[in-house]
């Protein structure tokens, strides 16, 4: 039964980290491209800030229960006098996840900042220029991200 809520919580927390930068990556971003750029700006900082918030918390469900479901697996082979031999999908998915919580962190805690610090101090190119590497980060992000569902839907989970 724990198993299987670990399950739910990494599922849910992924849908929700990957979904939201698809969206707002997709849909969101080039929909403002109407607005001037200081507006622009403002909104994303408003989107984004609540945004990573639910990401701290998306990621580090991801890791935690990825890891966690991990380990009750080596542990009950181990109980059982079975050798563990991680299969290669869930070394994938375990890899990819931490790069992704890596990535994410120097999004959320490095270039956010600089974008926050040059949208209150209404510097717009700096500003525009700290959205620009957020959004291809972002995009390495959302590739990465995608690439560790295939793994996980050939056979991964």
């Amino acid at each position: 039964m724990l198993y299987e809520l670990l399950k739910l919580l990494h599922v849910v927390a992924i849908i929700v980290w990957v979904g939201g930068m698809f969206f707002i990556h997709f849909y969101l971003r080039p929909a403002l491209g109407q607005l001037d750029l200081p507006t622009r700006l403002k909104f994303m900082h408003q989107v984004l800030g609540r945004f990573f918030k639910t990401v701290i918390f998306a990621s580090i469900t991801t890791l935690v229960t990825g890891y966690w479901m991990i380990g009750r697996v080596a542990r009950a082979s181990s109980e059982a006098n079975i050798p563990f031999a991680m299969p290669l999908s869930w070394t994938i998915m375990a890899v990819l996840g931490t790069i992704m919580v890596l990535i994410f962190f120097h999004i959320r805690f490095a270039i956010f900042k600089r974008f926050t610090l040059a949208t209150f101090a209404q510097d717009w190119d700096a500003a525009a220029k700290s959205m620009q590497t957020i959004r291809t980060w972002v995009s390495i992000n959302l590739l990465i991200g995608v690439v560790t569902v295939l793994v996980a839907l050939s056979g991964g989970i």
